[in-house]
């Protein structure tokens, strides 16, 4: 290995170093809540070079943010502290410094810059991205007000801003949450930092802003050689981008390697675990997931044999006799910590360790629902009188049908109008034309009590499962509730069997019906509102985003759930979703949206194989796959220019005339209509194929 030799200065101090940039080492964090000890990082040990890109994956709760944060000295203290390890960094080890000491300070956003998760909270909403920006500049560089102000317009730029000169006095809530994440990095970069941390930088934007976000992050670590380390669940992103991978479990490291050497021959169960529970874009549509049973240990306690032994299906009597396994060397640059793990698996590769169990498709019959023109317009008014200005098109003539038993993907960036179609078909929201034929009755013009009637054969499952539960509701009477307003029990014991049968129908012990949300995971308390869902036998169900909020392993129970559920109730699904991955997998039909409108709506397979419009083949190009090895011979990332135009000034012809890649003269003339073009797949483009 070749060592190059890095100094770092603070506080007038040289300090030289033959090493890695960054190197870790027994990092120890621990919270101290009431009488409860959490130790949320537990002796982990990683580094990184300069010009590198890492990352470190698991499940939440798992130390990921924690170790960073730790890294940072930015654990709150209390309840926080970092009881043991070092963190070297450039020939340094930070934690002989104080949190609040003025090295630190010239570290933290100077030589190491850190990019959040949630980019509203993390920016200040009573300054201008343009003060804030400069004030990193003024602190760390000590330029005056003029150079930061060009120093941050220059920024802005780097990240993509648009009208970096305008829009640099602008204030965040002036922003998209892409555009936010974009601020965030140039913040990040403002200081020329040798480091940056992305803390699940990409988690709440689309997949078309997720991959202009990671590849700008790739281009700005090739330009500057910086170093990056991506923290993160998608296992997609890493095998897309990371060089080397480390994975985390229980405050741990337990495996670590190359990222081909992670993905083409996993050794720790985890690893594989996590593996099969994530669907593809190239694997067979009918494969069924397989998650990790049982729920990650608490650590609230010294784990001391293998923290992952009661989940693990390939354990051994050492796995729990003896100590924590230790990572140790099984050739190259790939460690693990399993007892288990002294010879390979059977087959290396992910996509064919199993015969995986294909899934039973539900039976079709007759249509349920059928969409005709559906609008709705939410007016925008000004002034004192409320004087209407404009309309906001969020859904404008839309078409389409459902099967009973069917479940049809609703694919698109945030604001494409997927959440107002569903809400119109559950008439939350009356639409101002077309027709919602349910069970062959239209159900758009029925007023408030006409719906009642009928409400109980609709449901919906929200994105939240925490925000959509009442918290002081009991989960057995959460799930109730629907029995009660709609009179569908007799008595209490009817009642009683009732809630405990849908408890059990989701995979839910009854005994656990006395509990409150705050009680239960984020994968139960999903299974909660699906039961609610369920509670009133609907024919149609409204799936919001269910999954998004959840780790790939809990996503993986809750959509075999689903499709369980489906093959024995009938039940029709409309499957609103940003990750093409899930939808392909849950889907019979998928529908794309932008701006308002159906652009392409074909069946899986067709869609998949052969996408028509150019914007389809920008979402699905933007999909990672989670293999190294088939992420290098796909094409490049089709990136889109710009962000989704507003609703209250849509583009005139083609919506997506002002993003797409072979948009024509025409294309901002004339409105391309829906129509069929080959064996019921719909296109919405008058270039369709023409790439």
């Amino acid at each position: 290995m070749v060592c190059v030799t890095r100094s770092i200065l603070v506080c007038g101090v040289r300090f030289k170093n033959m090493a890695h940039l960054l190197h870790v080492r027994n990092l120890t964090t621990q919270f101290k809540i009431d009488d409860c000890t959490i130790h949320a990082v537990d002796g982990v040990s990683y580094h990184i070079d300069a010009g590198e890109i890492v990352s470190i994956v698991g499940e939440s709760g798992c130390g990921k943010s924690a170790s960073q944060l730790s890294v940072l000295q930015l654990i709150p203290t209390p309840p926080g502290k970092i009881v043991g390890g070092e963190v070297v960094f450039d020939g340094v080890d930070l934690l002989k410094f104080k949190s609040d000491s003025s090295q630190m300070r010239a570290i933290r956003g100077g030589k190491i810059g850190m990019i959040f998760q949630e980019p509203m909270t993390s920016l200040n909403p009573v300054l201008t991205i343009g003060q804030q920006i400069i004030e990193s500049l003024v602190l760390h560089l000590k330029m005056d007000q003029g150079s930061a102000r060009s120093r941050a317009i220059e920024l802005l730029k780097l990240v993509g801003i648009p009208d970096a000169e305008q829009r640099i006095n602008h204030y965040p809530h002036q922003f998209s949450g892409g555009m936010r994440q974009r601020v965030m990095i140039a913040m990040a970069l403002c200081c020329n930092p040798q480091l940056l941390i992305a803390d699940e930088a990409t988690t709440a934007v689309d997949v078309t802003t997720q991959a202009q976000l990671l590849e700008l992050l790739r281009k700005t670590v090739q330009q500057f050689n910086l170093s990056l380390l991506i923290v993160t669940h998608n296992l997609g992103i890493v095998a897309r981008y990371a060089q080397r991978i480390y994975v985390m479990y229980a405050g741990r490291i337990v495996e670590s390697g190359t990222a081909k050497e992670i993905f083409g021959d996993p050794r720790h169960p985890y690893t594989l675990g996590l593996l099969k529970s994530v669907p593809r874009l190239d694997e067979p549509k009918g494969r069924q997931l397989i998650p990790i049973q049982g729920m990650p240990p608490s650590l609230t306690h010294q784990i001391t044999g293998c923290a992952f032994y009661p989940r693990c299906s390939r354990h051994v009597d050492a796995c729990q006799r003896d100590s924590m396994p230790v990572l140790e060397n099984i050739g190259g640059q790939h460690f693990v910590a399993c007892h288990s793990s002294v010879s390979p698996y059977d087959t290396p590769r992910i996509s064919r360790i199993d015969n995986l169990p294909v899934a039973t498709a539900a039976p079709r019959s007759k249509t349920l629902l059928e969409v005709r023109n559906l609008k709705m317009y939410f007016p925008m008014t000004k002034g004192v009188l409320r004087r209407k200005v404009a309309d906001l098109k969020a859904v404008d003539d839309v078409s389409f049908s459902l099967k009973r038993g069917e479940t049809l993907g609703l694919v698109g960036e945030s604001g494409c109008g997927k959440t107002t179609v569903g809400r119109c078909l559950l008439r939350l929201y009356r639409p101002i034309a077309g027709e919602i034929h349910f069970e062959g009755r239209d159900i758009a013009p029925l007023t408030k009590n006409q719906m009642r009637a009928i409400r109980h054969k609709m449901q919906l499952i929200f994105q939240d499962p925490y925000s959509s539960l009442d918290p002081r509701q009991s989960a057995g009477d959460i799930v109730g509730e629907p029995l009660k307003i709609h009179h569908l029990v007799k008595n209490k014991n009817e009642y009683r069997d009732r809630v405990a049968e849908l408890f059990q129908m989701v995979g839910l012990n009854p005994n656990l019906a006395d509990r409150v949300p705050h009680e239960f995971s984020g994968g139960q308390r999903q299974r909660i509102g699906i039961a609610r869902a369920l509670a009133t036998n609907p024919s149609f169900i409204v799936c919001d985003e269910p999954i998004s909020a959840l780790d790939v392993s809990i996503q993986a129970q809750i959509v075999n759930l689903l499709d369980e559920l489906q093959d024995r109730l009938g039940v029709a699904y409309l499957f609103i979703g940003h990750d093409l991955s899930v939808v392909r997998h849950i889907s019979d039909r998928v529908a794309v949206m932008y701006l308002g409108r159906i652009v392409e709506m074909t069946d899986c397979e067709s869609l998949y194989a052969n996408p028509l419009h150019p914007y389809t083949r920008a979402l699905l190009s933007a999909v990672p796959i989670p293999d190294p090895f088939v992420e290098e011979k796909r094409g490049q990332v089709i990136l889109l220019k710009g962000e989704v135009p507003s609703l209250l000034n849509p583009p005139t012809g083609c919506n997506f005339h002002q993003r797409c890649p072979i948009a024509t003269r025409e294309c901002s003339q004339a409105v391309p209509l829906l129509r069929n073009v080959n064996s019921n797949h719909h296109v919405a483009c008058i270039h369709m194929g023409e790439y």
